[in-house]
């Protein structure tokens, strides 16, 4: 209970209450008289006329006389350290102790996640962040009755001050200058950061954290690199004093400071609807940017190349501007340092079956069509395995390969390797020999006849002649499959593609010196229905080419960016190697389960809005909300 819930009677008060009727129709001689008397105390009670001081003297018409008396200077902060409860920082996170008192004023603007700086004596300062909040009783009283329930129903506000409002914090690091403003990466202006090993004072004023740089610091974002987004908090940017207002979240991109991230692999998941492709074009555009490079092996400084496969055919249309991008939006990006703009060095390598047309309305890149020569399958026999050949039907069919190219050399076609297992004495000969059973050579034969019509020596020049129209430095190639009419089809040009580039980028003895050269970003879209994982021959012949991809990316120069929104259905032996995660929406909880993010944010995944996203970096900063750019920096849509 509080001083409001008390109030005097005279004598004449409970006579007057006995005689006459009160305004709700009771009389003193009704129970309800006794509540209502009580409920009907005017809201100016004792507890809210603290904010004036009173004279005792009592003036002509019996009233007290006011005083008004303001507190000298302005308070700063949020509120001060609380030691009513404890005060400890520990190396074990659940020993720690750390709360504020947020004072009355302040109280609307705290939010949960929010950061937080806490200065100790000397200029160090503690940046920690919210992590629960709750109000606690002022007094020593209890609140939950029909008085003082029934009191606080009639009323339309909120009497903050009977209450104590406690945030409770986490220490995430100690901020300190060093004074060499040197701007590599530790906040911008000289300031580090270190582990939380002091505690702050008891009443230490506890402040929004309002410089960019200080914030960077202490949530150990670099200050150059890659742009994402912005940090939010609770779906709110977070917002400085500084020109632009928003902290700017960026990927680690240069070798001075460890290798550039892009090479340690990259996960887009989100759900139908969460601003994934969105979010996924504005990322490669920073990559095709033309002040981005990347050092090689024999010390050249090289432009990234982007090879995007497209199941939807929208990453073509990065060939062109945005036109929702004003002048005015194009200055502010240009003052964020964002690269925006269509990319003028986008092809579209179309795939060409005999069957699909490929529309290509929505943009206006260069088309170029390929198709995909039998003689990939010399060293990738589970181009052609498919799903369910054994083991020992596999080692079959790995030596009717051998044999067919040893006659027909690179040249051979894969209607002329189908024409050759119709030849009995072929199959005679292997099968008393013990190479190849009968019933084995049965099942490959049926196997191989399955492939789809059109995927192999297509009327158009193969791929592998169009090495230097595939990857070019600074250039940004689009592999749609939307237009091709089987599922098969779509995965077999895919898996070809990416394992021709893989293998040449691992190669010591490459086909193509352009691929092995040139710094790579392979990106998948659905990269779920590609890299699962399976118990079958292709399923574990793909997942250990793109294992060994991503573990010696970051040698080779070459990143994965996988966009997803079945994050769970990835192989674990590819997805243990992505070092970046960027998680919008997603509504199932075994996808959120999968992409292993701390628990704080997970929770926070099914309620994001469009664009709003988490990043778990570990090895770039600590784990953060974000907010993306609300338009894309490309063309994107119809």
């Amino acid at each position: 209970m509080t001083l409001e819930d008390f109030t005097e009677f005279s004598a004449d008060d409970d006579d007057a209450a006995a005689d006459d009727p009160t305004a709700d129709g009771t009389t003193a001689g009704d129970p309800a008289a006794s509540d209502a008397t009580t409920d009907g105390v005017a809201s100016d009670g004792v507890a809210e006329q603290a904010d004036s001081v009173e004279t005792e003297s009592p003036s002509s018409s019996g009233a007290f006389e006011r005083y008004a008396v303001e507190a000298a200077g302005e308070d700063d902060g949020l509120g001060v350290i609380s030691v009513s409860q404890g005060l400890r920082v520990a190396e074990d996170a659940e020993e720690t102790t750390l709360r504020a008192f947020v004072t009355t004023g302040n109280r609307e603007s705290v939010r949960l996640g929010k950061y937080l700086i806490v200065p100790y004596p000397d200029g160090e300062r503690l940046f920690c962040r919210i992590t629960g909040l709750e109000y606690a009783q002022e007094f020593r009283s209890d609140d939950a009755t029909e008085i003082h329930a029934r009191r606080q129903m009639r009323r339309d506000e909120f009497s903050e001050r009977d209450y104590k409002f406690v945030a409770e914090l986490e220490p995430m690091s100690v901020v300190y200058d060093d004074g060499d403003g040197d701007g590599d990466g530790d906040g911008g202006d000289g300031s580090k950061r270190r582990m939380t090993d002091r505690v702050p004072k008891p009443g230490a004023v506890v402040e929004e954290a309002a410089d960019a740089a200080e914030i960077k610091t202490g949530l150990k974002i670099p200050a150059d690199g890659v742009f994402l987004g912005h940090l939010s908090v609770g779906g709110e940017t977070v917002t400085t004093a500084a020109s632009p207002p928003t902290v700017d979240y960026r990927l680690n991109d240069d070798d001075e400071n460890g290798d550039p991230l892009v090479f340690r692999h990259t996960l887009v998941a989100g759900g139908t609807g969460s601003g994934k492709t969105h979010a996924s074009k504005n990322v490669l555009r920073q990559y095709l940017d033309a002040d981005r490079t990347y050092e090689m092996d024999d010390g050249r400084a090289a432009r990234m190349a982007v090879v995007q496969f497209d199941p939807q055919d929208e990453y073509a249309q990065m060939h062109d501007d945005n036109p929702e991008i004003d002048d005015a939006y194009a200055r502010r990006l240009e003052r964020e340092g964002i690269a925006h703009g269509g990319h003028d060095d986008t092809v579209a390598l179309v795939p060409t079956t005999p069957t699909a047309t490929y529309p290509g309305e929505g943009h206006r890149a260069e088309r170029v069509a390929f198709t995909i020569p039998f003689s990939l399958v010399r060293d990738r026999p589970w181009l052609v395995a498919g799903s369910s050949l054994n083991d020992n039907q596999y080692a079959g069919l790995v030596t009717l390969l051998k044999r067919f190219f040893r006659d027909y050399g690179d040249d051979g076609t894969y209607d002329q390797f189908v024409t050759s297992l119709d030849d009995p004495a072929l199959k005679e000969e292997l099968h008393e020999s013990g190479r190849v059973h009968e019933a084995t050579f049965d099942a490959v034969k049926r196997r191989v006849r399955g492939v789809p019509g059109g995927v192999f020596d297509g009327d158009a020049r193969p791929i592998t002649e169009l090495d230097h129209t595939l990857v070019r430095p600074g250039g940004l190639t689009v592999i749609p499959t939307y237009h091709l009419p089987t599922s098969r089809q779509k995965e077999m040009f895919v898996l070809a593609v990416s394992s021709y580039l893989i293998d040449d980028k691992l190669s010591n003895d490459p086909t193509s010196d352009r691929i092995k050269e040139t710094p790579l970003t392979i990106g998948m879209d659905e990269a779920h229905n590609f890299l699962a994982d399976a118990d079958t021959v292709q399923a574990r012949k793909v997942i250990g080419k793109f294992t060994e991809a991503a573990k010696q990316g970051r040698k080779e120069r070459l990143g994965l960016f996988l966009i997803t929104q079945d994050p769970q259905d990835i192989a674990e032996s590819v997805f243990k190697q992505i070092n970046t995660k960027i998680v919008l929406n997603l509504g199932d909880e075994d996808a959120i389960a999968s992409v292993n993010i701390p628990t704080e944010l997970a929770g926070k995944v099914p309620y994001m809005e469009t664009g709003q996203m988490v990043v778990y970096s570990p090895d770039n900063s600590e784990p953060v909300e974000l907010s993306g750019l609300p338009r894309c920096l490309t063309r994107h849509g119809s």
